[in-house]
């Protein structure tokens, strides 16, 4: 499959830091003076810190990318030195991404003893935050644009799409009449926040919603998203929607989702959404079950086909 990823020249690279900001998923961090991607998994390539370059030092590049692999990206991000492979760890920790930061662990152990970095200091600052190691990240950063996020205060992006997982509320406590419960068991749901491949989606039934749907169906939650993950958007009002394409397609072939629901309004606007979902299907080198979903703008089902 082809993605589009970040690249940077790290040649040109000053380490301004103007760049982490822009980065919605945090993706980006200076470290040891240099912008460095410390995460291909949630890199989305919509290159919101292009921008942000004075020296334009980071670029899109379109590459064959396979499914993701925690192996591989550990092989990367030990050349680059520990400090990259502590803040890797650590935005997987922050992302909810257990799975791929055991795998990143076990990597590291199982390779110790060719690792140029003792990687007992680099577990005790994924575990316990060892203020030694983490003083290492600080080296060549400047300080003026990097305040606050995550343990390092050299991170970036959005603390709304920090991935948070809980269990959808089902009985206790008082409600009023008409009230019901919340079904959403994960966050971010917005689909240029979300993680294709997190564990909210692996071997998940997802419902991929346009924005209104909710708003209009009073049932929305105890009906169709109860026991299944969600993804939102507008085709009409997103921008770089082009991403979503590949996104569903990642959901399809590396979250190994099992069916996929998508939800539209009856505006002729909302038809872009399932457009996107069958191109994304078409793409994918596995085939899943796709059911359209048809809502009134009165909150009514005027139609369900499996596609």
């Amino acid at each position: 499959m082809i993605r589009e990823m970040v690249k940077i020249d790290e040649a040109l690279c000053d380490g301004c830091g103007l760049c982490v900001p822009g980065c919605h998923e945090g993706a980006l961090q200076v470290i040891d003076g240099k912008a460095r991607l410390i995460s291909d998994l949630m890199c989305d390539g919509l290159g919101a810190c292009l921008g942000h370059c004075p020296q334009g030092a980071i670029t899109i590049e379109k590459r064959e990318a396979e499914a993701y692999n925690e192996t591989k990206v550990m092989e990367i991000m030990v050349e680059k030195g520990m400090n990259t492979v502590v803040a890797h760890l650590n935005h997987l920790k922050e992302h909810n991404e257990t799975v791929y930061l055991r795998e990143g662990v076990k990597y590291l152990l199982d390779h110790e003893s060719g690792i140029p970095f003792p990687v007992q200091d680099v577990i005790n600052e994924i575990h316990e935050g060892t203020p030694k190691v983490r003083a290492r990240i600080q080296l060549g950063q400047k300080p003026d644009v990097h305040q606050g996020h995550g343990p390092h205060q050299g991170g970036g992006g959005c603390p709304g799409s920090q991935a948070v997982r809980f269990e959808p509320k089902t009985t206790g406590g008082e409600m009023n009449a008409g009230e019901q419960q919340s079904q959403l068991s994960h966050w971010p749901v917005q689909m240029h926040l979300i993680n294709p491949v997190s564990a909210s989606y692996r071997n998940a039934d997802v419902v991929i919603a346009a924005d209104c749907v909710a708003f209009a169906m009073g049932n929305f939650h105890s009906r169709f998203l109860k026991g299944k993950s969600l993804a939102i958007a507008c085709p009409k009002l997103d921008s770089n929607t082009g991403i979503y394409i590949e996104k569903i397609t990642r959901m399809i072939d590396e979250a190994l989702v099992n069916t996929l629901t998508v939800m539209i309004m009856e505006v002729p606007c909302c038809g872009g959404l399932l457009q996107m979902v069958m191109n994304a299907s078409q793409a994918a080198s596995r085939k899943v079950p796709v059911k359209a979903i048809k809502v009134s703008l009165k909150g009514e089902i005027l139609s369900e086909t499996w596609m």
